[in-house]
């Protein structure tokens, strides 16, 4: 959501930063809406002004027997009554269009964002270990699993259909020590563990920035409730409509949730194995903070994800998301990439974004800053990590020639001393 002030004052930044999304001008449009509100209201505040005054006039008419006085002041009274109510409706009604105009509109990316239409021109910032040689073709984490008998598609997909997985055994609870190393590291780092809910309604998805824009990725439960497409949405949720003390920030906080997503916008994409799933876990890492810390406070996100990758001695890169690519939310985003042996190339296991003020707005979450002086929040959402591809990275970057895996050095004390899978 934006402040519409800031469009009346600065229209053509709005406009040049929007752009820069591929959007065509949106303030032109924004202000018209704006004007005919504004407008509106003005007949409002004069009928109501008009409708006092006469009031008031009618007292003194009847105390001086002014019969005829008084009616005419009546008939005024209920003349601006009604030109309140027909105005005032379309008041609302002329606020709700723009309230929607406003919400279907993407963040805008911070100056510094390289500009690029989509993915092939994000920018590489860094890399991290060395690709491992084989001495024998690797195999695709999907065929690693079912050699294994531990990774079980079709069973799946008879109760649940595609995109879905059984797992068992040591895969299973490797699954659940990837998620506990995640979790103790991110605590260690002050990010405080939380069990959020996995049901929310509507406007935390609004809040956060899913809804209305992603309505077909998302997946309703009853009524009134949508299952969380990520614990960003409820871990960012918990300061809407609230005012935080100052000293209270930054906050930030982790948790190990599933996710559900429809996938509804990568229909034919990654429909083999664990990459792309409409069910999977994650430890999200979400930080609320104030405007002049969110820049330091995405570095340390990015910096705790990296680690996790580091204690498994996982190859991975950091690309910078182009404007082109940038989420709907975000004003800033760095993906970290981890290497897949047999795709010979990296693939995305965490998504760190500065949201700036976008969803604080939208949640009505803000600081105070001073005496009558409260202010909107900066919000900071990213994987550390994405378990289900952290699993993946691990089988193909640890498989053996005879098809068993090796279980990294930092999982071994979660696994219960296993070293070997197979």
């Amino acid at each position: 959501m934006f402040d519409i002030k800031a469009i009346r004052e600065n229209p053509d930044e709005f406009d040049r930063l929007w752009a820069k999304r591929g959007l065509e001008a949106q303030s032109k449009n924004i202000l018209d809406q704006d004007k005919l509100i504004r407008k509106a209201m003005q007949v409002v505040q004069e009928a109501e002004a008009a409708r006092n005054k006469a009031s008031k006039q009618i007292g003194a008419a009847m105390g001086k027997g002014d019969k005829e006085e008084a009616e005419r002041l009546k008939a005024e009274v209920a003349g601006a009554k009604n030109v309140i109510a027909a105005m005032g409706a379309q008041v609302e009604s002329e606020k709700a269009v723009l309230a929607e105009k406003l919400a279907s509109l993407p963040n805008l990316p911070f100056h510094e964002v390289p500009d690029g239409d989509g993915e092939e021109d994000n920018e590489e910032v860094s890399k991290w270990g060395e690709p491992k040689t084989f001495e024998f073709k690797p195999k695709g984490h999907d065929e690693l699993g079912a050699a294994l008998g531990q990774m079980d598609f079709e069973t799946a997909a008879k109760m649940s259909g595609s995109r879905f997985v059984v797992l068992r055994g040591a895969l299973s609870r490797m699954d659940r020590a990837l998620a506990a190393l995640m979790l103790d590291m991110q605590t260690e780092e002050g990010f405080e563990e939380t069990s959020p809910p996995f049901l929310v309604w509507p406007r935390a998805l609004h809040g956060t920035g899913q809804l209305p824009k992603f309505a077909e990725d998302l997946y309703k439960a009853g009524e009134d409730h949508y299952l969380i497409p990520t614990a960003e949405v409820s871990l960012t949720n918990t300061v809407r409509e609230t005012i935080l003390d100052e000293d209270t920030l930054p906050l930030r906080m982790t948790a190990h949730t599933p996710c559900f997503r429809s996938e509804a916008g990568a229909a034919g994409r990654d429909t083999k194995g664990m990459i792309r799933q409409h069910q999977f876990n994650k430890v999200e890492l979400v930080t609320i903070c104030k405007p002049e810390n969110s820049e330091a406070e995405h570095k340390n996100m990015l910096r705790c994800a990296e680690a996790v990758l580091q204690k498994l001695n996982l190859p991975y890169r950091v690309v910078e998301l182009c404007t082109g690519d940038l989420g709907f939310g975000a004003r800033k985003t760095y993906d970290i990439e981890v290497w897949l042996p047999s795709q010979d190339t990296y693939r995305e296991i965490s998504s760190i974004s500065n949201c700036g003020d976008f969803q604080a707005r939208r949640m009505n979450a803000r600081y105070k800053h001073g005496p009558k002086d409260n202010r909107f929040v900066h919000t900071l959402n990213g994987s550390g990590l994405a378990v289900g591809r952290t699993l993946v990275a691990v089988l193909e970057n640890y498989q053996n020639e005879d098809g068993t895996i090796t279980v990294p050095e930092a999982l071994v004390p979660y696994m219960g001393g296993l070293e070997v899978i197979g």
